[in-house]
């Protein structure tokens, strides 16, 4: 008896399983997903939340897993998923006809990848040269839909024409045959340039003859070459592809890897060294100064050292030279080797990869790079398997060691590496990545003893190689505890030595240029009429409540008194001290900001809060005839601030009460932009905030127009409340723009400060920023120029002098505790750093018996939850959930009683774009609980556990506490169970 023929849907879910990868690399899934009307809502949705999230390789895996599930219960699915791969134009078509009669030749394949992959290699030059839109409106309806054209113009107007670049050559190399219509749509929008260098000019014809006269001067010599060259001959045949093509094509992968270097995005500047035309060779040299040699020295010998050098000595060259090294000597020894770069941001892990590791041992390794961006969405097991180098977030590694704890072949161990390098090691303490990755290798290594001593097989462990500018002091207020911190750093990193130079001093001095130092103090005297207004407001606000703080108005002391008076206000249901508490920090920040920057800041910081309140206490939904009720405290709140608001505008418009740090800024800015005839200058400053206000203030100011100052802010990537942060794209996209000259005047957070690649400065300023002395001597380090000045701007009154030379003392009590650790008899240093590793261990397991008391404390079934401002229990411990170990939610019916769902309008007048789903308020007094959540198609409140108080109910006691992170509540709640809570059908 036959067996019975494979249905259509059968052949067509066998050829996804056989060509997944190519499938999924040949399509955009949101077109997709919208010609699949009979794919389920769930499906959609999560398919949705992975792009979102991981990018469009990575949904498109999700969306042929959905397929595969969803195919047997739906006839027609695969058929649907078939015209729709067709219908959107998409290469992908060409691998799901059962016949595989469409199939490229397999030469034909492997040239459109390689134009794919040196369309990547040349991004960096193409987003300066293409007009993204211009190109978009070239291309046939055919072959881009609109849709297309669209999401180009929707990047191009809000993320401008280098995000719009990107977007287009990502829609682009997913369409069916797409090299020729690409290379016509260049031409004919005006960008015959690129496309001459992606082909290169037709027997170096202008640009005006004919595309006959073109073919005609060519065809001969394509002819007498078409035997030899297999490649033009399957183009050939490909009626699709012009001649025009093969020039492209041609270019292999190490072709196209090679063009890095010509655009500059491998062998570019690199943050620690420039070499110049040392570093465009496509090959470079790798050899180390003698300064640098000398540190490497004993890491050379297979010995666990810290390298401290400053900031622009070339730290991560020394780090390559002796990965080369090591590698080289374990082929030679025909011994497994293999290291592992960690980092402590996203961003360097790029940079590393792309100005050091890469272009350097690329010829000889197999080199790679992974971060939480990264779209490589393979195990990390398999990654370190198939690479020599693998450049990585120190949390990657410490989440594949946690894998390992409880499946071996999920995680990596220690002993998968030979050599470890830890880039900025002085975060090797307390409680960071970095700490928690060298205690298990301590540990390790302390069983290791052990095993050997009892005869039995022991663990190999990797060489440990630590990378610092500077590992400061710890706060030691004396040499004793500073040499103490060093040693510390030290038993961290099992270190053997700490490596400084000595020997080739004058070398890194004339390498490493210090620069000139000043301070500019502004008077604190001149009068401040609209500060004087805020406080007096502020007085008011006291009187009313009966407060009285022994602080000043406007210092960090009052910051954190006015919020221990909040605690205890929602504690006690004190409802009045509570809300006058939260206003006067308010009013603390609008002080705070006045000192920083401009009286019209800090106006329009209260102007802000107040409209906010107002939409709070207003109508909170369309159904709701009625606005809330105001209370007394409310009214006087309220009535306090617009009673005042007119007054406060008009004193923050005066200049003559202006802010005297911002004259001074002025004054300096001005001074050194017309010193040198191509500057370049960074300003560091605390918050996003001031980091705006700073940018906002410079471009209304035509005087730094006239003198050339070209500002941009840059601040980091973690999400804030009120303040968007910049992706790390955006990072990217302004410090090349600042590498290049286009921006010559970058005011920056503290993100700036360590480790990025950015370009030597002649200006750097302080704005009121002092911290310790490892962030001054980061920020000092960027002044790298000849003859550059480092500045500090501050207020007579605001003690940031006299950090300044505590910072200066601290540094000179640094090198002086490193030379005595250095000088120490090796069997001292030994003990020391022994004794510190047990002190450490000794400390870790007390801990993690803490917080196993911790955790088994309290039973959920014990604790109530509070609103924060009406103060009426709203649920019980028993009702919360927890989903990914992170969200706290609440699926009961019953709930959705007590809350109202409210778009997030103060995000939506920001234009924040990560907060979609909308606000849940108490339904009695609009205090904000949390934000609604989509999880796997079902929409469930998430609750911040810092907009509540928690009642613990003991046997004889009630006791309310609030806690900022769900982690300080000593309670541990269930898991939730999806499948408890998700209505299904008997179908389904």
């Amino acid at each position: 008896m036959e067996a019975a023929a494979p249905s259509r849907d059968e052949c067509i879910l066998y050829l996804v399983w056989c060509f997944r990868t190519k499938i999924s690399r040949g399509l955009q899934v949101t077109r997709v997903l919208d010609l699949m009307p009979s794919l389920s809502a769930e499906g959609k949705e999560g398919v949705r939340a992975v792009l979102r999230n991981d990018g469009e390789i990575a949904a498109a895996e999700v969306l042929l897993r959905a397929l595969e599930d969803e195919a047997p219960r739906r006839q027609g699915l695969c058929q649907e998923f078939c015209d729709a791969v067709r219908g959107g134009g998409f290469q992908a078509a060409a691998y799901l006809e059962p016949s595989l009669n469409e199939l490229p030749s397999p030469s034909l394949e492997a040239d459109l990848e390689a134009g794919a992959f040196l369309l990547e290699a040349l991004m960096g030059s193409l987003v300066e040269k293409l007009r993204a839109v211009q190109v978009a409106d070239h291309f046939t309806n055919n072959f881009f839909q609109p849709e297309d054209v669209e999401r180009v113009r929707a990047q191009d107007n809000f993320q401008g024409n280098h995000a719009a670049v990107r977007e287009l050559l990502s829609r682009v190399v997913r369409k069916k045959d797409w090299l020729s219509p690409f290379l016509e749509a260049l031409r004919s929008s005006g960008h015959e340039g690129v496309a001459d260098e992606l082909t290169g000019p037709k027997n170096g014809l202008p640009h005006s003859e004919t595309a006959e006269e073109l073919k005609e001067g060519s065809d001969q010599e394509h002819r007498s070459s078409r035997e030899e060259n297999t490649l033009e001959e399957s183009l050939g045949e490909a009626s699709n592809f012009s001649e025009t093509d093969v020039s492209l094509l041609d270019l292999s992968v190490s072709d196209a890897t090679e063009s890095l270097g010509q655009v500059g995005l491998v062998n570019g500047d690199s943050d620690d060294v420039d070499d110049g035309d040392e570093r465009a060779s496509p090959e470079p040299e790798l050899t180390l100064r003698d300064y640098q040699m000398e540190v490497a020295k004993p890491a050379l010998e297979g010995k666990n050292i810290i390298i401290c050098l400053p900031t622009g000595s070339g730290k991560t060259r020394v780090a390559v030279y002796i990965a080369r090294d090591h590698l080289d000597k374990k082929r030679e020894e025909q011994k497994p080797g293999k290291v592992i770069v960690l980092v402590n941001k996203i961003p360097l892990v790029e940079q590393h990869f792309r100005k050091e590791f890469h272009p350097y041992l690329k010829h000889q390794y197999e080199v790679t790079r992974l971060s939480g961006d990264s779209q490589l969405k393979i195990s990390f097991p398999e990654v370190v398997r198939k690479h020599d180098v693998i450049i990585c977030t120190a949390q990657i590694l410490e989440n594949a060691l946690l894998k390992a704890d409880g499946d071996a072949e999920e995680g990596v161990s220690l002993a998968d590496f030979s050599l470890i390098v830890i880039d900025e090691c002085h975060h090797t303490h307390k409680e960071g990545v970095y700490n928690n990755i060298m205690c298990r290798y301590v540990k390790e290594k302390r069983g290791n003893k052990k095993r050997m001593k009892e005869n039995k097989p022991w663990s190999p462990l990797p060489q440990i190689l630590g990378l610092t500018a500077s590992p400061g002091v710890g706060g030691a207020k004396n040499h004793s505890k500073a040499e103490e911190h060093i040693l510390k750093i030290c038993a961290n990193l099992d270190a053997e030595r700490i490596m400084t130079v000595k020997e080739h001093v004058s070398q890194l001095e004339d390498h490493v240029k210090a620069p000139y130092k000043k301070f500019e103090i502004a008077d604190d005297k001149r009068k401040d009429p609209f500060r004087e207004k805020l406080m007096s407001i502020m007085m008011k606000i006291h009187a009313y409540c009966r407060f009285n703080p022994n602080c000043e108005f406007g210092s960090q002391t009052y910051e954190q008194w006015v919020i221990q008076e909040e605690k205890k206000a929602s504690k006690e249901k004190n409802r009045k001290e509570r809300v006058c508490a939260d206003h006067l920090k308010k009013y603390n920040d609008a002080l705070q900001i006045n000192d920083t920057i401009r009286m019209i800041d800090a106006y329009n910081h209260l102007k802000s809060f107040y409209q906010e309140e107002k939409i709070k206490k207003g109508k909170v939904n369309e159904e709701e005839d009625e606005p809330l009720k105001l209370d007394e405290t409310d009214e006087f709140l309220f009535d306090l601030f617009y009673g005042n608001k007119k007054e406060l505008k008009v004193l923050a418009s005066k200049e003559q009460y202006e802010n005297e740090k911002l004259t001074m800024l002025r004054k300096t800015l001005m001074g050194e932009f017309t010193k040198t005839a191509e500057p370049r200058g960074i300003i560091f400053t605390k918050t996003r905030q001031s980091a705006y206000a700073l940018h906002q203030w410079i471009k209304e100011n035509s005087k730094f127009e006239e003198v050339g100052v070209k500002a941009h802010y840059l601040i980091g990537a973690g999400h804030n409340s009120e303040y968007k942060p910049m992706t790390q794209n955006e990072q990217k996209e302004v410090i090349e723009k600042f590498r290049s000259g286009k921006v010559n005047l970058l005011i920056a957070t503290t993100v700036a400060e360590e480790g990025l690649d950015i370009k030597e400065c002649n200006i750097v300023i302080r704005y009121g920023l002092v911290t310790n002395e490892i962030a001054m001597m980061q920020a000092r380090g960027r002044a790298r120029a000849d003859e550059s000045t480092y500045v500090l701007v501050a207020s007579g009154d605001s003690g940031a002098v006299e950090r300044e030379n505590v910072n200066i003392y601290r540094e000179k009590m640094m090198y002086k505790a490193i030379r005595q650790v250095q000088e120490m008899p090796r069997e001292e240093y030994c003990n020391k750093i022994e004794g510190f590793q047990i002190q450490r261990k000794v400390e870790a397991k007390m801990k993690a018996k803490k917080e196993q008391r911790k955790m088994l404390k309290q039973s959920p079934s014990l604790i109530k939850f509070q609103c924060k401002n009406c103060h009426k229990i709203i649920c019980s411990g028993e009702d919360i959930q927890v989903i990914e170990k992170m969200h706290h939610v609440i699926a009961k019916q019953e709930f959705q009683e007590l809350y109202i769902v409210r778009e997030n309008r103060t995000l939506q007048a920001k234009e924040v774009d990560y907060q979609t789903n909308g606000e849940i308020i108490c339904k009695d007094c609009a205090q904000v609980w949390g934000t609604m959540m989509v999880h796997r198609g079902l929409d469930l409140p998430c609750l911040r556990i810092k907009n509540f108080v928690v009642v613990f109910q003991g046997k004889k006691t009630v006791q309310n506490q609030t806690f900022k992170r769900w982690a300080e509540l000593p309670v541990k709640f269930p898991d939730f169970n999806y499948a408890e809570h998700c209505v299904s059908s008997d179908e389904d």
